[in-house]
Protein backbone atom coordinates (compact mmCIF):
# COMPACT_ATOMS: atom_id res chain seq x y z
CA UNK A 1 0.00 0.00 0.00
CA UNK A 2 2.77 2.40 0.95
CA UNK A 3 4.54 1.71 -2.32
CA UNK A 4 1.34 2.45 -4.23
CA UNK A 5 0.89 5.76 -2.38
CA UNK A 6 4.46 6.80 -3.11
CA UNK A 7 4.02 5.87 -6.75
CA UNK A 8 0.80 7.88 -7.00
CA UNK A 9 2.48 10.90 -5.40
CA UNK A 10 5.37 10.59 -7.81
CA UNK A 11 3.04 10.37 -10.80
CA UNK A 12 1.06 13.38 -9.58
CA UNK A 13 4.23 15.43 -9.18
CA UNK A 14 5.50 14.32 -12.58
CA UNK A 15 2.25 15.35 -14.25
CA UNK A 16 2.31 18.72 -12.49
CA UNK A 17 5.87 19.34 -13.65
CA UNK A 18 4.96 18.31 -17.19
CA UNK A 19 2.16 20.89 -17.16
CA UNK A 20 4.53 23.69 -16.15
CA UNK A 21 5.34 26.43 -18.58
CA UNK A 22 9.14 26.67 -18.58
CA UNK A 23 10.99 29.74 -19.74
CA UNK A 24 13.93 28.46 -21.83
CA UNK A 25 16.26 31.30 -20.84
CA UNK A 26 15.24 31.72 -17.20
CA UNK A 27 13.92 28.30 -16.11
CA UNK A 28 13.46 29.39 -12.50
CA UNK A 29 10.54 31.60 -13.53
CA UNK A 30 7.10 30.65 -12.21
CA UNK A 31 5.57 31.50 -15.57
CA UNK A 32 1.91 30.88 -14.74
CA UNK A 33 2.30 32.95 -11.58
CA UNK A 34 3.96 35.75 -13.56
CA UNK A 35 1.01 35.77 -15.96
CA UNK A 36 -1.42 35.93 -13.02
CA UNK A 37 0.51 38.90 -11.63
CA UNK A 38 0.14 40.73 -14.93
CA UNK A 39 -3.61 40.10 -14.88
CA UNK A 40 -3.91 41.45 -11.34
CA UNK A 41 -1.73 44.42 -12.17
CA UNK A 42 -3.92 45.35 -15.14
CA UNK A 43 -7.01 45.22 -12.91
CA UNK A 44 -5.79 47.76 -10.31
CA UNK A 45 -7.97 50.90 -10.57
CA UNK A 46 -5.94 53.91 -11.65
CA UNK A 47 -7.32 55.77 -8.65
CA UNK A 48 -5.40 53.37 -6.39
CA UNK A 49 -2.11 53.93 -8.21
CA UNK A 50 -2.71 57.68 -7.99
CA UNK A 51 -3.87 57.59 -4.38
CA UNK A 52 -1.85 57.73 -1.15
CA UNK A 53 1.42 55.86 -1.58
CA UNK A 54 0.84 53.40 1.30
CA UNK A 55 -2.39 52.26 -0.38
CA UNK A 56 -0.80 52.14 -3.84
CA UNK A 57 2.07 50.07 -2.45
CA UNK A 58 -0.31 47.60 -0.84
CA UNK A 59 -2.12 47.28 -4.18
CA UNK A 60 1.20 46.42 -5.83
CA UNK A 61 1.92 43.82 -3.16
CA UNK A 62 -1.47 42.16 -3.72
CA UNK A 63 -1.06 42.21 -7.48
CA UNK A 64 2.40 40.72 -7.10
CA UNK A 65 1.15 37.88 -4.94
CA UNK A 66 2.59 39.12 -1.65
CA UNK A 67 1.03 39.65 1.74
CA UNK A 68 1.43 42.99 3.47
CA UNK A 69 3.48 41.91 6.50
CA UNK A 70 5.02 45.07 7.97
CA UNK A 71 5.46 43.53 11.41
CA UNK A 72 7.09 40.23 10.45
CA UNK A 73 10.77 39.66 11.13
CA UNK A 74 13.17 40.45 8.26
CA UNK A 75 13.90 37.20 6.47
CA UNK A 76 10.72 35.63 7.84
CA UNK A 77 8.15 37.26 5.58
CA UNK A 78 8.67 40.98 6.26
CA UNK A 79 7.47 42.97 3.23
CA UNK A 80 7.57 46.50 4.65
CA UNK A 81 10.62 47.27 2.53
CA UNK A 82 9.03 46.20 -0.77
CA UNK A 83 8.88 49.17 -3.19
CA UNK A 84 9.66 51.45 -0.25
CA UNK A 85 13.38 51.91 -0.91
CA UNK A 86 15.49 52.35 -4.03
CA UNK A 87 16.45 48.71 -4.43
CA UNK A 88 13.71 46.22 -3.51
CA UNK A 89 11.62 47.08 -6.56
CA UNK A 90 11.67 43.93 -8.71
CA UNK A 91 8.57 41.78 -8.31
CA UNK A 92 9.93 38.32 -9.04
CA UNK A 93 7.94 35.11 -9.37
CA UNK A 94 10.12 32.04 -8.92
CA UNK A 95 9.52 28.31 -8.72
CA UNK A 96 9.90 26.49 -5.43
CA UNK A 97 12.90 24.64 -6.85
CA UNK A 98 15.05 27.79 -6.70
CA UNK A 99 13.66 29.66 -3.69
CA UNK A 100 16.47 28.55 -1.39
CA UNK A 101 19.27 29.70 -3.68
CA UNK A 102 21.38 32.14 -1.67
CA UNK A 103 24.03 33.68 -3.97
CA UNK A 104 26.57 31.44 -2.23
CA UNK A 105 29.02 31.78 -5.12
CA UNK A 106 28.79 35.58 -5.11
CA UNK A 107 27.54 35.75 -8.70
CA UNK A 108 25.36 38.76 -7.89
CA UNK A 109 27.62 41.68 -7.04
CA UNK A 110 26.85 43.79 -3.95
CA UNK A 111 24.62 41.02 -2.56
CA UNK A 112 25.42 38.84 0.45
CA UNK A 113 26.64 35.29 -0.19
CA UNK A 114 24.07 34.17 2.38
CA UNK A 115 21.09 35.90 0.77
CA UNK A 116 18.63 33.19 1.85
CA UNK A 117 15.16 34.46 0.96
CA UNK A 118 13.27 31.17 0.76
CA UNK A 119 11.64 31.21 4.23
CA UNK A 120 10.35 34.74 3.70
CA UNK A 121 9.11 33.95 0.21
CA UNK A 122 7.10 31.00 1.45
CA UNK A 123 5.64 32.94 4.38
CA UNK A 124 4.63 36.03 2.40
CA UNK A 125 3.50 34.56 -0.93
CA UNK A 126 -0.21 34.36 -1.69
CA UNK A 127 -0.98 30.81 -2.88
CA UNK A 128 -3.93 31.72 -5.10
CA UNK A 129 -1.67 33.09 -7.83
CA UNK A 130 -0.36 29.63 -8.61
CA UNK A 131 2.78 27.56 -8.28
CA UNK A 132 5.91 29.13 -6.90
CA UNK A 133 6.30 32.27 -4.86
CA UNK A 134 6.83 36.00 -5.12
CA UNK A 135 9.38 38.41 -3.70
CA UNK A 136 10.55 42.00 -4.10
CA UNK A 137 14.13 41.33 -5.10
CA UNK A 138 17.01 43.79 -5.41
CA UNK A 139 17.39 45.69 -8.67
CA UNK A 140 21.11 46.41 -8.56
CA UNK A 141 22.84 44.81 -11.52
CA UNK A 142 19.78 45.08 -13.77
CA UNK A 143 21.30 47.71 -16.08
CA UNK A 144 23.76 45.24 -17.62
CA UNK A 145 22.85 43.16 -20.65
CA UNK A 146 21.87 40.51 -19.75
CA UNK A 147 20.78 41.64 -16.28
CA UNK A 148 23.02 40.55 -13.39
CA UNK A 149 20.54 41.04 -10.56
CA UNK A 150 19.06 38.74 -7.94
CA UNK A 151 16.07 37.69 -10.04
CA UNK A 152 17.97 36.75 -13.18
CA UNK A 153 21.13 35.31 -11.59
CA UNK A 154 20.31 34.00 -8.11
CA UNK A 155 16.87 32.67 -9.03
CA UNK A 156 17.30 32.34 -12.82
CA UNK A 157 13.93 34.03 -13.10
CA UNK A 158 12.36 36.80 -15.10
CA UNK A 159 10.76 39.66 -13.24
CA UNK A 160 7.00 40.15 -13.44
CA UNK A 161 7.45 43.90 -13.08
CA UNK A 162 9.91 46.54 -11.96
CA UNK A 163 8.96 49.82 -10.30
CA UNK A 164 10.95 52.81 -11.56
CA UNK A 165 10.48 56.39 -10.36
CA UNK A 166 10.61 58.79 -13.28
CA UNK A 167 12.80 61.92 -13.43
CA UNK A 168 10.43 63.55 -15.93
CA UNK A 169 8.29 65.03 -13.15
CA UNK A 170 10.86 65.28 -10.38
CA UNK A 171 10.40 61.66 -9.29
CA UNK A 172 6.78 62.06 -8.23
CA UNK A 173 5.49 59.38 -10.64
CA UNK A 174 6.48 55.78 -11.21
CA UNK A 175 6.26 53.35 -14.09
CA UNK A 176 5.91 49.59 -13.92
CA UNK A 177 7.73 47.72 -16.67
CA UNK A 178 8.05 44.04 -17.51
CA UNK A 179 11.17 41.94 -18.04
CA UNK A 180 11.67 43.43 -21.51
CA UNK A 181 11.18 47.00 -20.31
CA UNK A 182 7.67 47.26 -21.76
CA UNK A 183 5.38 49.68 -19.94
CA UNK A 184 2.63 47.93 -17.97
CA UNK A 185 1.20 50.66 -15.72
CA UNK A 186 2.08 54.05 -14.28
CA UNK A 187 1.01 56.03 -11.26
CA UNK A 188 1.37 59.38 -9.56
CA UNK A 189 0.80 58.57 -5.90
CA UNK A 190 0.17 61.08 -3.15
CA UNK A 191 2.30 61.54 -0.02
CA UNK A 192 3.77 60.16 2.07
CA UNK A 193 6.22 58.95 -0.59
CA UNK A 194 9.55 57.20 -0.07
CA UNK A 195 12.38 59.67 0.51
CA UNK A 196 13.29 61.58 -2.63
CA UNK A 197 16.89 60.39 -2.37
CA UNK A 198 15.62 56.80 -2.56
CA UNK A 199 13.46 57.59 -5.59
CA UNK A 200 16.37 59.26 -7.35
CA UNK A 201 18.70 56.36 -6.62
CA UNK A 202 16.05 53.93 -7.84
CA UNK A 203 16.17 55.58 -11.26
CA UNK A 204 19.97 55.74 -11.32
CA UNK A 205 20.16 51.96 -10.90
CA UNK A 206 18.32 51.46 -14.22
CA UNK A 207 19.55 54.58 -16.07
CA UNK A 208 20.69 53.83 -19.60
CA UNK A 209 19.09 50.38 -19.68
CA UNK A 210 15.92 49.04 -21.29
CA UNK A 211 14.22 49.45 -17.92
CA UNK A 212 14.65 53.24 -18.03
CA UNK A 213 13.02 53.85 -21.41
CA UNK A 214 9.47 54.14 -20.11
CA UNK A 215 10.63 56.22 -17.13
CA UNK A 216 12.36 58.66 -19.48
CA UNK A 217 9.08 59.44 -21.25
CA UNK A 218 6.36 61.93 -20.35
CA UNK A 219 4.39 60.49 -17.39
CA UNK A 220 1.28 62.33 -18.59
CA UNK A 221 1.18 60.45 -21.89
Amino acid sequence: MRKAIITLATVTRTLAMAARKIDPVYPGTAVARLEAVHQRLAAIPQSELDGPWPDARRALLRAGGLRDLPNARPGQGYTGHAFNDYNHCDLTTMLGDVQDESNADGSVAEISRSNLLGPGIREASLPELGEGGSWSTCTNGCASDPPRDVAHVQFKSKIAFKLVWTPADNYSSFVLVDDDGKLLRKGTPQPPLPAKSQRQMNYRVVQGSKYAVAADGDPAE
